[in-house]
């Protein structure tokens, strides 16, 4: 059986077009030789949080910057941060992301291939208009999609749905590439064909291995999906 042409490229943005670490790396050298464990006990706590929220209902729902804020403080708090302006300074440069060097150029040869390109992500609206505008690719995105249209985060199959109503494409035309594992899992069971991002070359997780494809950075996305 033939397979179906690729038409949409949905992606993650934390973790997958924007470096969640560059916020304190921006401010390393106020927070300490240890700010690297400090970013991942952050990035950890905050993902924690949205799953908690998800799972205990929807009048639990909070927008993704107010877990992020509340991460940063539990984060403080355990590493015995004090400096509030340190922490203000931190969590502005949240909204402010660097993206990965060569997603810039991923997108445009996306762009010239005909395919669609998204955002899908458990960003609120504000902070991820914020993010893809210091970044320097809104021009280069046909959509960017925010949990907050259904009130759960991924990997609630409703969050994956947002992506089908925007382009009006089963998901099996659709690629969709994500960073966080349990996130492409979350994708392939969806339906889509599911590109990991496994930048740190870590190790299996939810069976991904032979299940989806397994990029190293998002460079060679665009010969892939040809």
């Amino acid at each position: 059986m033939s397979v179906a042409a690729i038409r949409a490229a949905i992606f993650d943005a934390y973790g997958t077009l924007l470096d969640v670490h560059a916020a304190m790396q921006k401010h390393a050298a106020r927070l300490g030789p240890d700010w690297q464990r400090i970013s991942q006990d952050w990035r950890v706590k905050q993902i924690e949080y949205s799953w908690v929220r998800s799972l205990t209902g929807p009048a639990q729902h909070r927008d993704f910057y107010t877990l992020t804020s509340e991460a940063l403080d539990w984060v403080a708090a355990r590493h015995g941060i004090t400096d509030r302006a340190l922490l203000a300074d931190v969590l502005a440069a949240y909204r402010r992301l660097s993206a990965y060097a060569e997603v810039p150029d991923v997108l445009r040869r996306l762009q010239a291939n005909g395919i669609g390109r998204a955002i899908l992500s458990n960003g609120e609206p504000s902070m991820l208009a914020d993010a893809v505008g210091a970044a320097g690719i809104d021009a280069l995105l046909d959509a960017v999609l925010s949990v907050e249209a259904v009130g759960v985060y991924k990997p609630d199959q409703r969050v994956y749905r947002l992506a089908l109503e925007r382009f009006g494409l089963p998901p099996s035309e659709m690629a969709f590439v994500s960073s966080n594992p349990w996130d492409a899992f979350g994708a392939r069971v969806f339906g889509f064909r599911v590109f990991w991002v496994n930048r740190s070359g870590l190790p299996d997780e939810y069976g991904l291995r032979g299940s989806v494809q397994v990029l190293s950075d998002l460079s060679r996305l665009p010969d892939a999906l040809a």
